[in-house]
């Protein structure tokens, strides 16, 4: 696995796996409304608009997974379906641990994204509650349940 800053080239396939993976996770536990907009033109803009703070892990020269880093959070952390269970996301965490401001850090997890939860607390997160967080979309933000995840790196 090598782990480097996305670059333009990278911006397709960034929008294309965070696309499927969103999808994959998130379709089943947040509202309906947010579901529908989360079309590909979406995640392509919001992949071009994210994109210096993007990193890209490739596994053989091809994209397994990607993180996002905005300020002290770790905005979004995506792995591909053909990497899930093969220890790419442990290292991939180690990596944006490494990145993130010091101290303390922050994610969100959606309430119901049960198997990111699992992993997060796996990697020393620890869930402080449930909240409420504003989330970007096409239409303008929309609120979700988060569950926040914080640590000490």
């Amino acid at each position: 696995m090598q782990i480097r800053p996305a670059k333009t080239d990278d911006i397709g396939a960034i929008a294309k796996l965070w696309h499927a993976q969103w999808h994959s996770a998130h379709a089943a536990v947040v509202e309906a409304d947010l579901v529908l907009s989360r079309v590909a033109a979406e995640f392509d803009a919001r992949t071009k608009a994210h994109l210096p703070q993007t990193y890209v892990a490739e596994v053989d020269g091809a994209l397994a997974g990607f993180f996002m880093i905005e300020g002290d959070e770790l905005y979004q952390f995506y792995v591909g379906s053909g990497h899930q269970g093969s220890g790419l996301a442990q290292g991939m965490m180690a990596q944006a641990e490494a990145l993130l401001p010091k101290p303390r850090v922050w994610l969100a997890c959606s309430v119901g994204n049960d198997r990111a939860a699992r992993f997060y607390e796996k990697c020393g997160w620890q869930n402080t509650g449930e909240q409420e967080l504003e989330v970007e979309t096409s239409s303008g933000p929309k609120p979700v349940s988060i569950w926040r995840f914080e640590k000490e790196v």
